[in-house]
Order: C-alpha cells, then structure tokens, then sequence
C-alpha cells in the first residue's frame, strides 16, 4: 500500500439498517471504497443501495461527488457519515477512537476543500426541538445538537392526525436475506406535536411565528409576493412527502394511473408506478408499496358482470391509524380501455423489464393495470378459474358474519372480497359442512344455506346467505378438488346433499333430515316431550354484546391465511 492511501479494517456498511456486513475501507484520492470481507456478501443481496454493487460487494465514492464527512459516535464504536452531492447518506461503522486522528489527516491530505467535522450527539432526553432536512435525512436536533436521525427513504406514509399533529409510517426492513419472523423491534410509527403558524409567499420563503416550527415549502399556486398563513404542521407534512421522494433515485415514474377506485381501503387513489416500488396518493393519506411486500393478486370479475375486481396482497400490510388492511381491492369498469405508454428508460435496469412489459398498451385499463403490476412485482395474477355460479359468473354472492360480498372459488382456494377481503388456500381447509340446506320455513324451503369451512388448527370460517341454487355447483367442486364434505349433524360422517337440490321435491327433503335426526337419536314425538323442570331460562340480555367487557371477537378474518 502506498503513502497515498489509508486503510481500516473490521468496518461495517451501516447504510442500510439490519445489515451486518464487515469489511475493509481504503480512502485514497480518487474516493472511499468499501470492500466485503470473504464471506460477506451474501447479507447484500437484493440491496438496492447507490454506488454499490452488490454482487462483489463493492463501494466505491468518488472524489468529486462527496460534499461533507462526519465523525460521531454510533452504537459500534465510532461511525463516519458521507454525504454525497446528490444528497444520498452512507454510513461506515466500527471505528476506534484512535482512529480519528489517521482519519482526519488523511481527508486533510488527500480530499483539498473537505475536512472532518466531529458531530456530538445530544443525551439530554428532551422530546422536543428542532426538524433539519438534509437530503434524504431528517435530523431532530435539540439544542442545536442531533438527537436522532430518520431515513426519508423509509417513509412509507404520513398524514395530518389532527390540526397540530403529524403521523410518520416506516417501511420494514429491505432486502432478500432479512426474515420479518424473529427480527428485533423496530420503530413503525413516530407522531410530531407541531405547534403554531408559519407565513409563506410565492417564492417559497416563509416566516414562523413560533420557535418550534420548522421550515416547509408551500404547494399551492400563489401570485407573486402574496402571503398566506398556514399551520406549521401542514408545512411539516408537505414537506415530508415531497422528500420522502427523493428515496428513489430517479425521480420518474414508469407509468401513472390517475383516479382509481379503491374498494379497500376505501377512497379514490392514484397510483404512480416505479422501479422499486408503488405510490398510492390519496386525499388524506399517501402509501409507499415496495414490491416485495406483494405476497399474492387476484383478477375476478364481479357477478354483475360489469366491474372487475383486482386484489393485491400485501404483507406487511398497509396501515390507516389502528386499522391495517393486508389487502388493496381495486374496481374497474370492464368495458373501460385506455392507451397508455410507458416510460421503461425511468428503470435502471431496462434489460429486467425485457419481455415482462410493452412500451405501449391499448387495451381495457383493468388488463394494463394487472400486467403492469405482474412486469413490476414480478409475481403471478391468478384469475378466475374453470368454477362457473348457476347463472354463469365467477363468483357467488354470501355474507361473512354483517359483510356481503362474493366468494370465489379458484383452482387452489377461496377468495373473498371486498370486504373483508380473505384468502383461504385448500391446503389450509380441513373439512366443509353445508348447513341448512333442506330447511324449511312457513313459506315454504328457504332459499338460502351456509357453508363453514373447518380449518386446520385456526379459526373456522361461516359464509352465510349462499342463494340455494348454487348447492350443486359448490358440491361439485367440493369433489372436483378432494375437499371433505361432512355432515351438519355431526361433522364427522362424509355426506352427499346432491338429493337436495332445487328440484327435489319439499316434503321429501323434509323426510330426510328428520330421518336422520332419528338415526342420530335426536329424534322425538310431541306426545313424549315433557317440560324440562332443571332448565333455568336466560333473557336475551345474558348474551354479551359487542361493547361489553366479557365479549371475545373472532377477529383476524382480515389477516391473509
């Protein structure tokens, strides 16, 4: 090694967070460079962290492109912060406090224009203070000193809670190699008490009146030199939104949907589609989707035959105050086509794009919607399968507990939508019971039967308000699919209800369930029923209700299976 270089090893790459990768750094005159140590590599890959490669673990910063160097502690010794001209932040840990004076003499020496600035950390505990945006980082200072730093890039929603009050989501860790399952606690939602008003003009320029407030810029069109009060917490929100878009690189979308119906959550979004990641922008609240978090999507069509429904599984999911919601449910009128190009050069990579997406479509919007997420997620739509309702359609209308929807049976499971939407795979069912099905009532056979689903060691599922007439087609694709089907009476006996059906005659049916009822020992005369005199009759007001302390929910029906 010559004079001209300086060399640390046993460092790590602390850019991005839950990465433990150790290597050696050489600062010379060309730049920083940051090499993997043998072994290394593998916690890099599926990293989309500027400057590096990550296949040979390898960072190199040139020269001219850094603008400032920071030493400060971090919780592995001593940490050195680069801030780059294009405003990205890279972070090297494991340094020793007697490595500070071979490094600051090496920046004298070998960077002219650039020193080594020392950057104490506040301990004091107050939780109030001071915003900096610098870059695609925002720095909380008290007393003119950091606190804690937050990763724009990170940002995954914000919206205003109240008048003065902030909300800021973080996305979960990145890369291919981090497992959510066993991973250490990590900060998913963070709220800014904002007081106070800030004055903003034309040109950008804004004067606060209140100590704690924090410099914005205003979006909405002015004439020049007017001036508007606004709250500063408004401020802070915008501009929280406009630089959590600097976490992508290029700042170009590959192609945006305006105004798209959203059953769940419910609201219209529009969707801006990039290399990485979705954008769902909203009225009140904004979403950033990476494409790893897209676990599975459905293309169905409702029964009406009019709309088409495209589901989109998520995990983690997406968050609107204490309601997650595991499932995006966009509707698109079928008949509704569109021409749409797409901008493939915003890619950095516009080879991965090669035969997974066109430059141009001409086509219904709900097709170029479906393809475009499956190019860019790179994930399978599972549409409709071969199962066709009495009259035709994909799917059959039912209720889950006081939501109706419609349930589809796919090729290798049942789908729900929209509300809640709920994924059952086949593999996941244990058995099914029809229930109700040669009821009858004073008016005659009712025209409607239940179908539970008994699961393998979780809940199980009822759909209610199954119109009679699609008993036949759900049995056989009960059979079609190796699903069990047991009986009302005791779960426990195979049971065939093709004998059931719509055309079988009432009383009949009637016949047979009360013949089964006899068989099973339930059975019983009027003249031998006597009056039960141990039974204790309870009121209606014994039952808890929703809003009492001894009331358990079901739950969960929201959460993927």
């Amino acid at each position: 090694m010559g004079d001209s270089r300086v060399q640390f090893s046993d460092i790590y790459l602390a850019t991005e967070p839950y990465i433990k990768s150790v290597g050696q750094v050489r600062i010379g005159t060309s730049g920083i460079g940051w090499k993997a140590a043998e072994g290394e590599t593998e916690a890099l890959k599926g990293l989309t962290i500027p400057n590096l490669v990550a296949s040979s673990g390898m960072l190199a910063l040139q020269r001219d492109d850094l603008r400032r160097l920071q030493w400060q502690r971090v919780a592995r010794g001593y940490g050195l912060r680069i801030h780059m001209k294009n405003g990205t932040l890279h972070k090297l840990d494991g340094f020793t406090a007697d490595d500070y004076e071979t490094l600051r003499d090496a920046v004298k020496q070998l960077f002219h224009g650039l020193t080594l600035e020392t950057r104490d950390i506040s301990i004091k505990g107050w939780n109030w203070g001071k915003p900096d945006f610098e870059g695609t980082h925002m720095s909380f200072r008290v007393d003119n000193r950091p606190m804690f730093d937050l990763p724009m890039a990170y940002v995954s929603n914000t919206n205003l809670a109240n008048k003065n009050e902030v909300s800021v989501e973080f996305q979960g860790p990145r890369g291919k190699g981090v497992k959510r399952k066993g991973a250490p606690d990590e900060l998913v939602e963070i709220r800014f008490y904002v007081p106070g008003t800030t004055t903003t003009a034309s040109g950008g320029a804004e004067k606060s009146d209140n100590e704690g407030s924090e410099r914005g810029e205003e979006n909405g069109e002015k004439a020049e030199g007017e001036e508007e009060e606004v709250s500063a917490a408004s401020v802070f929100h915008d501009t929280i939104k406009e630089r959590a878009d600097l976490g992508q690189v290029s700042g170009d979308s590959i192609v945006q949907f305006p105004e798209i119906l959203c059953l769940t959550p419910r609201g219209r979004y529009g969707i801006d589609m990039f290399s990485h990641f979705l954008r769902l922008r909203g009225k009140t609240y904004d979403y950033k989707v990476p494409y790893e978090n897209i676990q599975r999507m459905f293309l169905v069509s409702k029964p009406d035959e009019l709309h088409m429904m495209f589901v989109v599984g998520l995990n983690p999911p997406i968050r609107q105050g204490q309601t997650w919601y595991p499932y995006l449910v966009l509707q698109f009128v079928r008949d509704e086509e569109m021409a749409v190009d797409l901008n493939l050069d915003a890619d950095e990579d516009p080879q991965r794009l090669e035969g997974k997406l066109r430059s141009h479509y001409d086509e219904p919007l709900y097709r170029i919607v479906a393809n475009v997420f499956k190019g860019l997620s790179d994930k399978r739509v599972t549409e409709g399968g071969s199962f066709r309702a009495y009259h035709g359609a994909q799917g059959i209308k039912a209720s889950l507990k006081a939501n109706e929807g419609t349930l589809y049976p796919l090729d290798k499971g049942f789908l729900f939508a929209p509300k809640p939407t709920l994924y059952i795979a086949h593999a996941d069912i244990s058995s099914i019971v029809f229930s109700r099905v040669g009821a009858s009532s004073a008016t005659g056979k009712m025209r409607t039967f239940d179908l539970k689903l008994n699961m393998h060691g979780s809940q199980d599922y009822q759909f209610s308000s199954i119109n009679r007439e699609e008993h036949a087609s759900l049995e056989d694709y009960m059979e079609e699919h190796g699903i069990k089907m047991l009986s009302e009476l005791s779960e426990t006996t195979a049971v065939s209800y093709k004998g059931m059906d719509a055309d079988s005659d009432g009383d009949a049916g009637v016949a047979k369930v009360a013949g089964a009822f006899d068989a099973a020992g339930l059975g019983g005369s009027e003249d031998e029923s006597s009056e039960d005199e141990d039974f204790i009759a309870e009121s209606e007001s014994d039952v808890p209700e929703e809003f009492d302390d001894k009331y358990e929910s079901s739950g969960g029906s929201d959460q993927e299976q």
